[in-house]
Parts: structure tokens; sequence; C-alpha cells
């Protein structure tokens, strides 16, 4: 007897509808899996051998043929455990077919345990929404992962705790409640944050870059001696990024998803990611890959903040993999059955001393390293690189007396009243551009949105002798100083923007004959 059963896989963070064909007939006792299984796959037969039998139910010595269509690509995962074994359990009779017609328009997902449980999968939310572009009216899987589903709009969510309770649902003699999220309410605790930038005095000068940098979603690379605050206030970058929307949050949690990294029971994530890796880390933990593909750091950071604290410690391999993702805002991975492409569209973050005992340049502290060692130091970084980084800040340690002050800095919200400002300007500027901040822009848009006036190209002119800036510093100039207008709600770029926007090259300035 055949049956056929709808299940979703994943193709990097996309969905796609896969059919599980289910052939139970006379002859030898065999069970075979086609349509290009992985090992986990295969290996679902024993597992589902034991779930079915030990949830009640009996196992006829038979021959099983199932079939995972289109079969010319790869099935990966732990995911068609569940419609598998509703697949046999139809054919052998065991489920109604058409009580209600319930099977045509239902997707199953889960993975079983030997003892008929159903354990969470990862990538539910990216699975959902497809079945929703399709069409697919219900959608069951394991009771964990039913918060995270129940995001998607318009279509049904079932959780199951085990199989015979699902079997009995589907035969019409057990009501299970389709799970129901508030959205609103995690949206109305998303400006929680255990961190906040009143705990910094002073650097008001390294705030206000930040504060632009948040504002136009600019990279920016602190540098100052150890102990200045560099890591303490880029932790607190994300306290003043703007509100993070509904679909940019889906987005986020669609990433996090495939890559397990979604707390059980968790719904949707309201806040912009912050990821700090450490120096140790691997060029393809960064960008994502590995035997079986999954996002990288960078898409775990999609739209919000990679920090790379103690830049210079990095692998030299690992930092130069980020040059393509930081210009074209994806990734793609290559393997010989697929190539994926990964999300990356991430404010780059990160610290550094500017030589090895971090006091080159101090006004504090005398440095011990010779010109050799600060050199090879700072040519860790490649300039490549650094043409990348919008904003340069050079962050100085903190007086005695602005630590000792009895006034009260800016609190995180205040400055994110400033950025959402700023941000809506760019949003109502750009909204048939298909981007989203002043970092964003093409030559071709900076060209039209960034022009300055006569005294404005003389500084520049003059700013390009004296710091021997590149066409690609050219470009950041002009889209920070686009920023800086934004922030003052000015249409045009002035002057005084424009200046402002080349104190932010400080390492052109000061360090250029270093790299």
């Amino acid at each position: 007897m055949l049956s056929i059963i709808k299940t979703m896989a994943l193709n990097g963070i996309e969905g796609y509808l896969v059919e599980v064909q289910t052939d139970v007939t006379g002859g030898l006792p065999s069970f075979e899996v086609v349509g290009l299984p992985d090992a986990t796959v295969r290996e679902a037969k024993e597992r589902i051998k034991s779930a079915i039998k030990n949830s009640g139910f009996d196992f006829p010595s038979r021959r099983f043929l199932i079939n995972l269509a289109p079969a010319n690509t790869k099935k990966e995962g732990s995911i068609f455990d569940l419609p598998m074994a509703i697949g046999i359990l139809t054919a052998m009779g065991r489920i109604e077919k058409n009580i209600n017609n319930q099977l045509e328009d239902t997707v199953f997902i889960g993975e079983l345990s030997l003892d008929g449980k159903l354990n969470k999968v990862n990538g539910v939310l990216p699975m959902c929404i497809e079945a929703m572009k399709l069409g697919i009216k219900k959608v069951i899987l394991p009771k964990q992962n039913a918060r995270e589903a129940a995001v998607v709009k318009d279509i049904e969510i079932i959780p199951v705790v085990n199989l015979k309770q699902l079997v009995e649902y589907l035969n019409g003699n057990l009501d299970i409640k389709s799970q129901t999220v508030d959205i609103e309410k995690f949206f109305r605790n998303n400006d929680k944050y255990s961190v906040d930038f009143s705990e910094v005095k002073g650097q008001e000068n390294v705030k206000r870059a930040l504060e632009i940098a948040a504002a136009g979603g600019h990279n920016c690379l602190l540098i100052g001696s150890p102990g200045s605050g560099k890591t303490m206030m880029a932790r607190r970058l994300p306290t003043i990024l703007p509100d993070l929307t509904f679909n940019e949050a889906l987005e986020i949690t669609k990433i996090h998803s495939v890559a397990g990294k979604l707390k059980s029971n968790s719904s949707i994530i309201t806040q912009r990611p912050f990821r700090a890796p450490h120096h140790t880390v691997s060029a393809t933990s960064i960008v994502g890959g590995g035997r079986i593909p999954k996002p990288g750091e960078i898409s775990l950071a999609h739209y919000g903040v990679l920090f790379l604290d103690e830049l210079p410690e990095f692998n030299r391999n690992t930092l130069e993999v980020l040059r393509g993702p930081l210009e074209d805002r994806i990734i793609t991975i290559s393997r010989v059955n697929s190539t994926l492409t990964y999300s990356c569209n991430f404010m780059f973050v990160a610290s550094m001393n500017p030589c090895m005992c971090g006091y080159y340049g101090s006004e504090e502290k005398e440095c011990t390293c010779t010109p050799q060692s600060i050199n090879r130091y700072l040519g860790r970084i490649s300039g490549p690189l650094l043409d990348r980084i919008d904003i340069h800040i050079e962050v100085k340690p903190v007086k005695y007396q602005k630590l000792n002050s009895d006034m009260k800095p800016e609190t995180s919200l205040q400055i994110r009243e400033r950025v959402n400002k700023a941000r809506k300007i760019q949003l109502e500027r750009y909204n048939k551009l298909k981007i989203y901040s002043n970092a964003e822009l093409t030559p071709q848009l900076i060209e039209k949105y960034c022009n300055i006036n006569d005294k404005g190209k003389k500084i520049l002119e003059i700013s390009f002798e004296k710091l021997g800036l590149s066409a690609r510093a050219y470009g950041r100039i002009l889209k920070v100083a686009r920023t800086i207008a934004d922030l003052e709600s000015s249409a045009d770029i002035q002057e005084r923007h424009l200046a402002e926007a080349i104190q932010y090259r400080s390492l052109d300035r000061k360090y250029n004959d270093k790299f």
C-alpha cells in the first residue's frame, strides 16, 4: 500500500517541500530509504522501528520502501523521522488517510526517540515560513519547537509530545490545541539590557563616534592603550542600535534556528545580535561551512554586531575572509552537492592596542616596543581590511576627574532616540532602493546622495594630500558625513560634517606609515 506524507527540508536558511512516499508490500523483509539520504536519514529506520513498537503498534515483517522526493537533492538531518513513521503507519492502515483530508495540507517535522518521544530539531522557522508560502495549512512538530514556529501567521501549529499522541490526534480520538504566541509582548520588552552607556564616564568623543556608527550602520575600529574602555564601550553598542523591526527579527531568528542557537521554547529574537568570537576562532567558524554547512559568526551577527577584540591577535587568513562579506553582505559556500548563501549584513566592530605593550603614542606611559616590533604588530592587519572600516576611533584613558565626577552620562535610551530618528530619515530616503542605512551606499548612490559644495571638495582635496587616502576611504568619509548630517536632520552635507568625518580616520592620520 502506498502513502504520501509532506515534510520540509532546508537549503541554507530556506525551506523547501519534500514528499515522503512510502510503499509497503509483501516479499522479503527489508527497509530501504532512497532519494539521496545522508547517514542520519539512513539511520532513521532503526529509530522508527523502535519508536513504532514502543508506541504500542505492530511493525510487521514486510518490504518497506521510502522515497524522499525530489530525489535529486541531498537530504540531511533527523527531521524526516516523524514523516517517515507517519507514512509507514498510514500505509499499514493505522492512520485513517482521508479523515477531514488533513494529510493533504499538513506538514510533519520531527526527530523520534526510541520510545516514540519527539525531540527538538533545528531550522523549524524557515521551514514553516516556506510552508505558509506554499499554502500549507497545518504543521505538526515537537512541542519544544512550537513557540518558534507559532511566529508564522496564517498557519496552524500543532505541538506533539510523542508518536502515540499524534496517531490518536490524526484518528480524531484526541484534540490538541494549536500553539499561539503574543509577538507584541516580546517586542515590548526588547529594550531591556544588562549594560548601559550611562555606566561609562568620560569618553564623550568615543560615544559620539559610536552613535554615528550606530546611526549609519558603519564599521568601526577602536584603538587605544589597555584599560581605556574599548571593550566596555563596544559591548554597549547594541543598546543604542535602532529598534529591531519584525521582518529583521524573523531573518535573525531563521539563521539562529538553522544554526541550532535558538533556546528551547523560544519564539523570536527581539534584540540585535552581538557576537564576540575569541581570537583563536577559525576561518570556517567565522564565515560558516563545515561538513554539514552551518551559518558562521558573520551570519549569526546579521543585523547586529560582530566584535573582534584584540584584532591583531586573530589569524591573518581568518581576517582576510571578512573582506568579501563586508562588501557584499552575503556569504556563499560551495559544496559538491549544493551552493548555499547566507545573509551577513552586520556591523563590524574591532578593538586593538597600537603595539605589543599597548602604549605607542600614549601620553600616560612610555612605549617599550621597538619600531620594528610596532610595524610587525600593526602589519598583522592588511590595508584592504582597514579600508573597509569607516570609522577609526582613538580611545584615550579617562582622567581621574572624569571618573570622580557627579555628572550623570547620557543613557543608552537617550542616544538610541537620536539614532532611531537618523535611521528613519535613511529608510525614507532609500525606501525604493532596498537598502536601509548609509553604510550600504554603492559608489553610484554616494554620487547621488552625498553631494558636497566647493568648500567641502577643497577640504577633501587637502585631506587626501596629507593623509594619502585611498579611493575606498573617499567613499567611506562621504558616507560617514552623510550620517552626521542625518543626525542633525540636515538635508545637505555641510563642511563641519565633512571635517568631523575626516577626524574619524585616525589610523590614516597617525599610523599611516605603519600599515
